[in-house]
């Protein structure tokens, strides 16, 4: 990219010209050239374990279990050479995937699961309940997968505006080893569409940042939506380019096409819509200017809310056309060497409708208020009661850990009692023998 021809002029000029389904398609027709191979997501006993019949990972980049007996789970890892930064992004778990997902987390030493998607969007189930609920929910705050031989508990929520952060343990019950995960639930992004603006989605990814769940002396976060590539995709690009844009200290420096055309190579169809690769571009540039400003990707001030609020009103989310079945059909199979067949596909189901679905968001978000004195106690109140539910738990799972020691020692004596008694008949019948013939 020429010098003179900065990120923000070319938004600008794509903008002005409405030219984001073509950059968009430019996108999808280059990454179709791409020639890997999917045959282990193909394989009859692993179709089960894909969400979507069309969205696969790579044969060369999947992540690969190493507990059981089927090392299969659709998820990739996606790295960038540039920033030395790893990502696993995969589908959202099914019920019959719950396990290996967390298994995977355990395996891949990951801090951090990023979750960009409601279990329910639009009457359709995207996720499986896959992490405790807690007490607030009738739920005892603990998931056992047995197969896997892990064991999930929550100990801590703190629910925000537009994300919650969870603080969860797993224990890999073959080692009683254990570990705490945070689950960065970002609960107001809808499928297909866009978080509420740049500075929303920012605020989450400093946050993610913050708790050092992206740093390189850790396993790479789990980040995931529904399918594992347009939200997913959207949050690892971002992430990528401004990582650039703080070692380099110039955000006309990065071309993002190029950066996710090859990120491309490691999952398929990373960034779904026009809109996103729109939304994308926004939030790169403003983030960029914080961490120009301040050399860090932290917490807007006003000044920086108001401007980027600003940027998203006077130039409308560009919409693409709509296509026809032929197009859908290209579309497809430009991603896939496929044609749509019958079963579930992510390409084949309806995009959502970006506008209607954040005028719902922004009715469920309460908006802020200022603090009384009311609202302090009610703070401290939450806190306390999340502070007794993480000491309840812990004495739960002590209780739970106590209990299995016992057993598996209750186990050892009985097997020991059985040697003795086995060995005792021996000698005695040895004894009679004696007696009987000498």
């Amino acid at each position: 990219m020429e010098e003179e021809f900065g990120l923000e002029e070319e938004f600008q000029e794509i903008d002005e010209r409405n030219g984001w389904p073509m950059s968009f398609a430019k996108i999808r027709l280059t990454a179709a050239e791409y020639e890997y191979s999917i045959r282990d997501a193909k394989r009859t006993d692993n179709k089960p374990r894909n969400r979507y019949r069309d969205v696969s990972p790579y044969d060369h980049t999947r992540i690969r279990l190493k507990r059981g007996n089927n090392d299969y789970i659709n998820a990739s890892l996606v790295q960038s050479p540039q920033t030395k930064r790893s990502y696993i992004l995969t589908q959202g778990p099914l019920p019959t995937t719950s396990g290996h997902f967390w298994l995977m987390v355990w395996e891949q030493n990951t801090k951090a699961v990023v979750m960009l998607n409601k279990v329910i969007e639009k009457g359709s189930v995207k996720c499986a309940q896959y992490w405790p609920l807690g007490d607030d929910h009738n739920d005892e705050g603990i998931l056992t997968f047995k197969d896997e031989q892990i064991r999930v508990a929550l100990l801590d929520e703190d629910i925000k505006s537009y994300y919650t952060v969870r603080t969860l343990e797993l224990e890999d019950m073959v080692t009683g080893e254990t570990r705490e995960v945070y689950h960065f639930h970002y609960t107001t992004w809808p499928d297909f569409g866009l978080p509420q603006s740049p500075s929303a989605f920012l605020n989450f990814l400093a946050a993610v940042r913050e708790s050092g769940s992206l740093d390189d002396d850790v396993g790479p976060a789990v980040v995931h939506c529904s399918a594992g590539i347009g939200r997913s995709g959207m949050f690892c690009l971002a992430d990528t380019c401004l990582l650039m844009v703080e070692k380099s200290g110039d955000m006309n420096s990065i071309d993002i096409t190029s950066i996710l055309l090859d990120m491309r190579r490691y999952r398929m169809g990373l960034i779904q819509t026009p809109d996103q690769l729109r939304f994308s571009y926004l939030a790169i540039i403003e983030g960029a200017k914080r961490i120009l400003k301040t050399n860090k990707l932290d917490s807007p001030t006003d000044e920086d809310v108001d401007g980027i609020d600003q940027i998203i009103g006077d130039i409308p989310p560009s919409i693409p056309p709509k296509k026809s079945r032929s197009q859908e059909f290209s579309d497809q199979k430009n991603v896939t060497g496929n044609s749509p067949g019958k079963t579930e596909s992510r390409e084949t189901e309806e995009a959502e409708d970006t506008k209607e679905e954040e005028q719902i968001e922004e009715k469920i978000i309460p908006k802020p208020t200022e603090e009384d004195d009311t609202r302090h106690r009610e703070q401290e109140l939450r806190k306390r009661k999340r502070l007794e539910k993480k000491h309840s738990m812990e004495e739960r799972l002590a209780k739970m850990r106590k209990k299995q020691r016992e057993s598996e020692s209750w186990k050892k004596q009985r097997s020991l009692l059985q040697y003795v008694g086995i060995g005792v008949t021996v000698v005695v019948g040895l004894v009679l023998i004696y007696k009987y013939y000498f």
